[in-house]
């Protein structure tokens, strides 16, 4: 049987991070004899050797090659390639992980499009969603489908593609010389497609070593040899030059290694400074954002001290995406949000005026020796097209999915200047959000991404528990509720695993209500079943003694879904001098107790000695270890009591036993 698929992975010391590679490539839905797994071990000395012997000796479709140490996954890659027998080939690299039917679902659709090179939908964690995963694409454009933003190898490459244009990682190299290589395949490619309907790789965690300055240099002088071979002179070229004078050049220059630290500070812009002037005239400023091209004029002009004193000052400069409303309509969660950019302390980024109806970008902190002319500082194009994006997370996967926006740029006047928000509505219908299919279980967070002005940010959704409220999603029985993390940032879940889970997730919205001898502890109930839910009790405990608790019982009151909240709600007795089964004065942390099974509310009731009762902020507590009496613990202090005691129960089970 041919081998559809080899999967090359490029291995050194990978301890226990390269297990979850292993086992994915291993279980994979495609039969064994259609694909086979190479291991390309650079030297490795911690035993990963011996163990994929081990398992290549039971795998007929896995190989090991054991090379000398290198220090770069390049020389593997190259190996590997050449002695892969697949008719594809997919870069993995140790940390990653592969979904079960990743290969499968990605040689098909390879074959269906005639592919040189596929594009499986990848998750990276925390990392900046991209936005070539917005939809499928048959056969993708490099500049306006953004795959420049997406220059990991992680890809299907057709192997004759590979070899008919000899394409191989330059040995030894770094990040550049990757991209070096996805930069060339995509230019020789004659399709390009794009799987984003499944999920076919997870990222892990990639240790990168320290890159000298000098190397990087080189080797980006290199890709961009290989961009003037490949693309003729004109405004396509130039588009990709701006690309990474962006990325590689003008980000360095503003990163934590640069500003707070003076290693390689010097090689660093000596040797970017001396590429800028070489291969980046100024007439690339144009594709940059109005900030940056601050940043190159001072880079050109040599001005270290000033690139050094503009970059502390945008250092925190961050999004604040804040809710102004929370509503259901059609079985769809609906956001009003509100969203500008603002200073490290928490100011609106301002804009000067200038005309009748321009913007022009003042920088942060004034620039010694340095007057951007009008037309280069000038933002009023850009502010007029501020928008944000609204994408959801799954806290668990790193799943990223986009929402539906509708958005618009408002002005107004803040101290001297002109500050900008975007105001509008991101919807969320859980039915289709995942790119027309419904969307997995879990708790999804929503994050915000603004183009405004001259920045862009991204954030959390922050405020207050608006709406409680859950709903069954398009009358598909399956429930989704909001939520709030302990930060207060938005978020939904879809399908909670119990009632009392779908409680603890809106439990920061929780109310006291006080009366003369007693208070009402009132915690919103984001769906109540027709069934009115399982009977449920508050248990309060004093933070301080957690042997200290009042067991209350709770009712449940329905609410309407999609518009109210039902409400559980639980009378407890107070007094201000403490007593057994009163609440008195101290923080308590609050349990909902249901069939039996505890779990911790996120807030606390807090009482003070002039009978105050509020609720305040905090995460959900565990139910306490067990603790001895006082009397028991002060006694198993006395030296010699604890053997005492265990020689008393040896005596006690060896004659009292039957």
């Amino acid at each position: 049987m041919d081998v559809k698929v080899s999967v090359v992975v490029p291995v050194y010391n990978p301890g226990d991070t390269a297990d979850a590679c292993i086992r994915s490539v291993l279980e994979q839905s495609m039969v064994p004899e259609e694909y086979e797994v190479i291991f390309a071990d650079d030297g490795s000395d911690d035993g990963i050797q011996l163990r994929l012997d081990a398992i290549a000796a039971v795998r007929s479709n896995v190989r090991v090659l054991h090379l000398g140490r290198t220090g770069s996954p390049m020389r593997g890659r190259n190996v590997a390639m050449a002695v892969a027998r697949g008719e594809y080939v997919y870069l993995l690299n140790q940390a990653d992980r592969l979904e079960r039917a990743a290969l499968e679902r990605m040689y098909a659709r390879a074959v269906e499009t005639d592919a040189d090179i596929l594009i499986g939908r990848l998750v990276d964690g925390q990392a900046p969603p991209s936005k070539i995963f917005e939809r499928n694409r048959e056969r993708a454009d490099l500049l306006r489908d953004r795959l420049l933003t997406l220059l990991t190898p992680h890809k299907l490459y057709r192997r004759e593609f590979l070899d008919a244009e000899a394409l191989a990682f330059t040995d030894p190299g770094g990040l550049m010389a990757e991209q070096t290589f996805v930069t060339r395949a995509y230019l020789r490619a004659k399709v390009v497609t794009v799987l984003a309907d499944q999920v076919c790789c997870h990222l892990g965690e990639r240790c990168e070593p320290e890159e000298d300055p000098y190397v990087h240099g080189a080797e980006l002088r290199e890709l961009l040899d290989v961009v003037d071979y490949e693309v003729l002179p004109g405004q396509r070229r130039d588009r990709m030059y701006a690309h990474w004078f962006r990325t590689a050049v003008l980000r360095r220059l503003a990163g934590s290694d640069f500003v707070l630290s003076s290693k390689d500070r010097a090689a660093t812009f000596t040797t970017l400074r001396e590429l800028v002037v070489q291969r980046f005239p100024p007439r690339l400023d144009r594709y940059l954002p109005v900030h940056l091209r601050v940043r190159a004029a001072l880079l050109r002009a040599g001005r270290l001290d000033q690139l050094l004193l503009l970059a502390q000052a945008m250092r925190g400069t961050r999004l604040r995406a804040e809710l102004k409303d929370l509503l259901w309509e059609d079985g769809a969660f609906t956001m009003e949000l509100s969203v500008e950019i603002v200073r490290a302390g928490g100011d609106p980024v301002r804009f000067v005026p200038h005309g009748d109806d321009g913007l022009i970008w003042e920088p942060p902190v004034p620039l010694d020796g340095l007057a951007l002319p009008p037309e280069q500082a000038d933002v009023t194009h850009a502010a007029s097209r501020a928008r944000f994006e609204v994408y959801i997370r799954h806290e668990d996967t790193g799943l990223i999915y986009f929402l539906p926006v509708t958005c618009s740029v408002t002005r107004s006047r803040h101290r001297n200047g002109i500050r900008l928000q975007v105001t509008g509505r991101a919807r969320l219908d859980a039915a289709s959000a995942a790119l027309g299919a419904p969307l997995p279980s879990g708790l999804w967070e929503i994050h915000v991404r603004m183009y405004g002005g001259a920045n862009q940010a991204r954030a959390r959704v922050t405020g207050s528990p608006l709406n409680c409220t859950g709903t069954l999603a398009n009358h598909s029985e399956r429930l989704v509720i909001p939520w709030w993390s302990d930060r207060g940032e938005l978020g939904v879940c879809v399908e909670p695993r119990s009632f009392a889970e779908s409680i603890v997730l809106v439990s920061p919205g929780a109310t006291v209500t006080p009366q003369r001898d007693h208070v009402f502890v009132v915690v919103p109930v984001p769906y109540v079943p027709p069934s009115g839910g399982p009977p449920a009790e508050l248990v309060l405990r004093r933070a301080s003694r957690g042997e200290h608790e009042i067991c209350a019982p709770a009712l449940v009151e329905p609410g309407v879904p999609g518009q109210l909240a039902g409400r559980l709600i639980a009378k407890v007795p107070t007094r201000r001098i403490y007593r057994e089964g009163f609440l008195a004065p101290g923080d308590w942390r609050p349990f909902l107790r249901v069939e039996d099974r505890e779990v911790g509310l996120r807030f606390k009731v807090g009482m003070s000695f002039g009978g105050r009762v509020e609720v305040r902020a905090a995460v959900a507590a565990g139910r306490p270890a067990f603790r001895y009496p006082l009397f028991k613990r002060v006694a198993l202090r006395i030296p010699g009591i604890r053997n005492a005691i265990r020689v008393t129960r040896t005596v006690q089970r060896r004659y009292t036993a039957g």
